[in-house]
Parts: C-alpha cells; structure tokens; sequence
C-alpha cells in the first residue's frame, strides 16, 4: 500500500514538472485573438453559444459523411469481385448505385448542393 502510493505521489509530481516545463518553454504567443482562437465548424467560441446554425454547413456535412460512408462500403464490393458469381455480384452493384444516385438526385432536386440562397 505504501509503495501504491509513493508511487502515485511520483507520478503526480512528474506530470506537474512535465507541465511546467511545456508552459515555460512553449512559443506560442497569445499576439492574434483569431490565430489563438480554434475553429469549429464556423463558430466563434468567444461570442455566445446561442447563435443560429448555419443550415448550408450542416447539409454539406451530412452530405459527405453520406457519400463517404457509401464509399466505403463500395471498396470491399471491388475485393469480392472474383469470389462471387458475376450476375449477382453485378446485380448488388447495380442496385447500390442506383440508390446512391436517386438519393443525389433528391439532394439535387432540394436544392441541398446549392451554396447560395
């Protein structure tokens, strides 16, 4: 029990000296309120927490998760191309396609690839 927590104490003691020691040699300095400031999907961390969502970033961003994740699902059909029967493996390329451009075309016809209002 006591080697636990000389031990823990140790550690304590070296993250704080290793913290320190970041602080005291780090060169960043605080000059550019916007350089120092992070950046999260247009919003500044600075100003209030209640201000409206921009609707375009929030589509352009299900979007691509949406086309990316249908990607990835399409990388491992390419694999599979020799180890299963060519009609079917034709047929379930045909298919997936088909949904992945009705669902462009809907995106389209919504006006969601539109940046402008």
């Amino acid at each position: 029990m006591i080697l636990l927590m000389s031990l823990s104490i140790i550690i304590i003691i070296i993250a704080n000296i290793m913290m320190t020691l970041s602080m005291l040699l780090s060169k960043k300095s605080f000059k550019d309120r916007e350089k120092c400031s992070p950046f999260e999907c247009g919003f500044d961390p600075k100003c209030s927490a209640r201000m409206p969502f921009s609707l375009h970033f929030f589509l352009i961003t299900v979007i691509f998760l949406i086309f990316d994740v249908k990607i990835a699902l399409i990388l491992p059909m390419i694999y599979t191309f020799k180890m299963v029967n060519l009609i079917i493996w034709t047929k379930t390329i045909f298919f997936f396609l088909f949904f992945l451009l009705i669902g462009l075309y809907h995106e389209w016809n919504q006006n969601m690839l539109n940046w402008t209002n």
